[in-house]
């Protein structure tokens, strides 16, 4: 068997191999969903990526006879070893075929540089930021993923439990039954909702169209840096990564899905945010907007039986004052609306029970589990 050639990432040719290579290597797995091409391209532009302020980052291919055979990525986040007081490099966007060799030889290329740039530990998958893509596939194999997480076969675990690696920590995923409006947990938020509107003085936006939303957009992300900034991993967004999502998430908004509310000075203080399922439209789209595959992702975005439940966040003085019951009372309603049959909800941190307990009461099953690993690093590569 001849030797595997690691490569790094330095043109644009490159860089759509690296993108391209888990739409081929799962495209006959039913459950793999593509990411949206062009966000995951303009990821590693400098220009267009805002975290190059203040992160580093290296993409890396590995070839066997000619053919391409896994990628990886390594991200020197400074801001985020400066806020948690870490000395971690961030491996991202892995994929291989299954065999040790080549999965080592692409994290040995990660180390290396890991410890020529002083780390101590290697943590991941993770991405630029907390928007991003986290946290490898432990549980749920047989589970159609997400546009916004990755999906991977069992035997990444098995590679990197070879290689040395353990759990840091564990995000868990939902599937939520929407309850009808005779439901007991539907009765029970719908009138806590009402009470504690009336109560707090808090009210909805009311908005028809997306063009209402944009000026909010900037406390819609000061309120994410403020009710996420606790949070495993998570760094500041400055106004040029705010700028960024905000042109992500403008186009998946549908007013029935969104919900902001405000108290009596207009105020922020809390938010949810969810579309309609997109998977199959990006799985048939093989990730791809253009030239056609808008079109599927708009019927998406106004005809489905299933929502991913993107945002939530509460203003952190106000998380015991019912605010996400009013939240999750919009997004009832509207699910019921318009024929919603389950929700998902993205990744959510096994320690961050005060969400998790959200959805107690419903119908629900935690079907996915994915996880962040760490290995401490020698000085071999030194």
């Amino acid at each position: 068997m001849s030797e595997v050639q690691i490569v790094e990432v330095n043109n644009k040719k490159q860089l759509r191999k690296f993108v391209s290579l888990p739409n081929k290597m799962y495209k006959n797995v039913p459950q793999f969903v593509p990411a949206f091409y062009g966000d995951d391209m303009s990821d590693w532009d400098k220009s267009k990526n805002p975290a190059f302020q203040y992160c580093e980052a290296r993409a890396f291919l590995a070839y066997r006879n000619g053919k391409i055979v896994g990628r990886i990525a390594g991200i020197l986040n400074r801001q985020a070893n400066e806020k948690w007081h870490t000395n971690r490099m961030r491996f991202s966007q892995v994929d291989f075929i299954d065999d040790l060799e080549v999965s080592k030889a692409l994290f040995d290329t990660v180390e290396k540089w890991a410890v020529e740039k002083g780390c101590t530990e290697l943590q991941g998958p993770l991405g630029f930021c907390d928007m991003d893509r986290e946290g490898m596939l432990v549980e749920g194999y047989d589970r159609r993923n997400m546009f916004i997480t990755y999906y991977n076969q069992p035997y990444y675990n098995e590679h990197l439990s070879r290689m040395g690696f353990h759990k840091d920590t564990d995000w868990v995923e939902y599937k939520i039954n929407v309850p009808s409006e005779q439901d007991e947990i539907y009765q029970k938020i719908h009138h806590l909702s009402e009470l504690v509107m009336k109560r707090g003085h808090f009210h909805k936006a009311n908005f028809t169209k997306r063009s209402q939303y944009k000026p909010y957009i900037k406390d819609f992300f000061e309120l994410v840096n403020e009710a996420y900034k606790e949070l495993y991993g998570v760094v500041t967004l400055n106004k040029e990564q705010i700028d960024k999502y905000a042109d992500k998430f403008i186009p998946l908004i549908n007013p029935d899905y969104c919900c902001l509310v405000l108290d009596d000075n207009e105020k922020l203080v809390g938010f949810g945010v969810c579309c309609p399922s997109v998977a199959d439209a990006m799985k048939k789209n093989k990730g791809k907007l253009f030239p056609f595959g808008w079109i599927r992702v708009l019927h998406a975005l106004h005809k489905n039986n299933a929502v991913d439940l993107l945002l939530i966040a509460v203003r952190p003085e106000l998380r015991s004052k019912g605010v996400n019951a009013i939240i999750i009372d919009h997004i009832m309603q509207s699910c019921i609306k318009n024929g919603i049959v389950y929700a998902e909800t993205g990744p959510q941190l096994e320690t961050n029970t005060k969400v998790l307990s959200q959805w107690r009461e419903f119908d629900t099953e935690a079907h996915k589990r994915r996880r962040c690993y760490v290995k401490e690093l020698s000085l071999r590569h030194a």
